[in-house]
């Protein structure tokens, strides 16, 4: 099996005033002459690595499974710069979601040649990251045509701005049956069931281009890792 290359890129962002460092996973076999689909992950560290990623769109791309793909992985500093970045209250997540539409989305697109539409770049990310990918893809529908989202954390400002989105994205979502009880990175506990099927049932009163499943399982890689190769064969087949 050939295997994609990682590239460490660096950018500074204006937005949030400081320099951001992310990998960017290359499949085998790229060409300029090719136009990819960009995927750019929240938690980008942990999809490399603990979700590997970039083995699983090894894999797929070889078997010509899915469309050409470049990954962006986007790490975090620790959970409290996670928290401000992704959270809905977070005090840093508006200059988050325009350092992804204002500064990343223009950068990939000189440096790799995308599709240069919405439907062109997908977002993805596990619990806040999730939720972060899904508000900024409703805050920049022109820009985020895809939405990858495992187990994201759900309130009522992300129920109240889904109830008022026009335009929403293509969707692929899981929720594990076993999250009622999910320690968050604050030390608090919380339900993250009960709002994921009431995000559920909101969306699907909005949207036919949705895809919904739940998993046995809770709050963990164990299981969202399980779910990386039948999420791309789902939104990038």
């Amino acid at each position: 099996m050939k295997r994609g290359t990682i590239q460490d890129h660096h950018i500074h962002s204006k937005e949030l005033n400081e320099d951001i460092s992310f990998l960017v996973y290359v499949p085998a076999g790229f060409s300029p002459m090719f136009s990819y689909t960009f995927l750019i992950c929240q938690d980008g560290r942990d999809y490399f690595q603990m979700g590997r990623l970039p083995r699983v769109a090894d894999e797929l791309l070889g078997e010509e499974s899915i469309e050409p793909l470049i990954i962006v992985g986007i790490p975090y500093h620790n959970k409290h710069d996670r928290r401000e970045k992704y959270h809905p209250e977070g005090s840093k997540q508006k200059a988050y979601i325009r350092f992804l539409a204002q500064e990343l989305v223009p950068y990939l697109d000189e440096q790799f040649p995308g599709h240069k539409d919405r439907f062109g770049r997908a977002l993805a990310g596990d619990s806040l990251g999730g939720t972060v990918s899904f508000m900024a893809a409703l805050k920049h529908p022109e820009l985020f045509g895809r939405v990858l989202m495992h187990s994201p954390f759900v309130d009522s400002t992300v129920m109240n701005i889904a109830e008022k989105a026009e335009t929403l994205p293509s969707l692929y979502h899981m929720i594990g049956t076993e999250e009622t009880d999910v320690l968050m990175t604050n030390g608090e506990r919380a339900d993250f069931l009960t709002p994921n099927r009431a995000l559920h049932s909101l969306l699907t009163s909005k949207t036919s281009d949705y895809f919904y499943d739940e998993f046995a399982g809770g709050h963990t890689w164990t299981y969202w890792q399980k779910d990386m190769k039948p999420a791309l064969l789902k939104m990038f087949e």
